[in-house]
């Protein structure tokens, strides 16, 4: 994986250079700007990666729910969210958030910053405020890109969000996107995003660190799951995998 660039794990920039965007981001939904960013990044999802999706149902239409993919490429949120009427908030390393330009787009797009190498409470804060008014709020399970081309290890904060929240969890599998930045080589890989059953965890007020990561690991798990099918059987497979996982037995009757 030589294409990716070295990572910065400690963002030397103040807590208070990102007050403002988590201020919007508690009291405000995503505007015109999250509505203009997936018309233009969806024909590229959709036609040049075929992104498709398995099992949209899952996701709440409404209320709190959070969603926990793995994380391959940049381009995860679109693919996450591209099948999604709802509006994602996504939960974004602070690293990403420099570029004036794109400090805007993020701040009035719905995506607010998790300041890497600290511990930052101002971002669980901002996850636990839009869960609590209904919101749709995606974190990475891995708590960032895989390195290594394969699906990484499951990071506490994850797991300390549904904890501290008792909201549905949506464990999400993209496939396909590490191929991503070898676009230049003319790779254009066909990914496909798939959303489990939503999961339930009682609500504990300050979990352990050990009690988050059991949770996070639980989650993965099931990304983990339908990852393989995807990657051993493909999109078809897949499908074919949740008919017969909910097809009755044979002479076994289903009551109404």
């Amino acid at each position: 994986m030589s294409e990716i660039k070295p990572q910065k794990y400690r963002d030397e920039k103040p807590a208070e250079y990102f007050d403002h965007i988590h201020e919007r981001s508690r009291n405000h939904e995503p505007n015109w700007v999250y509505e203009a960013v997936r018309a233009i990044l969806t024909p590229i999802a959709v036609g040049l990666y075929r992104t498709r999706a398995i099992g949209t149902e899952n996701v709440p239409t409404e209320g709190p729910v959070l969603l926990a993919p793995n994380h391959f490429s940049n381009m995860d949120h679109f693919f996450a969210g591209v099948y999604l009427r709802r509006k994602i908030r996504f939960m974004a390393k602070s690293q990403l958030f420099k570029p004036p330009v794109l400090r805007s787009i993020f701040k009035y797009g719905g995506v607010f910053p998790v300041r890497r190498g600290h511990k930052d409470e101002e971002a669980f804060k901002t996850a636990r405020i839009i869960l609590e008014n209904g919101g749709c709020v995606l974190v990475y399970a891995e708590g960032g890109r895989s390195r290594t081309g394969g699906l990484g290890e499951a990071k506490p904060g994850i797991g300390r969000i549904a904890l501290e929240n008792g909201v549905p969890v949506v464990p999400v599998a993209i496939h396909g996107s590490a191929s991503v930045r070898k676009w230049k080589k003319l790779v254009l890989p066909k990914v496909t995003v798939q959303f489990g059953e939503p999961m339930s965890f009682p609500v504990v007020a300050e979990p352990s660190r050990e009690q988050q990561l059991d949770c996070a690991k639980t989650v993965f798990d099931q990304v983990k799951t339908m990852y393989t099918t995807l990657d051993e059987k493909g999109r078809r497979g897949a499908r074919q995998a949740l008919r017969e996982k909910v097809s009755p037995e044979p002479g076994r009757t289903i009551e109404p």
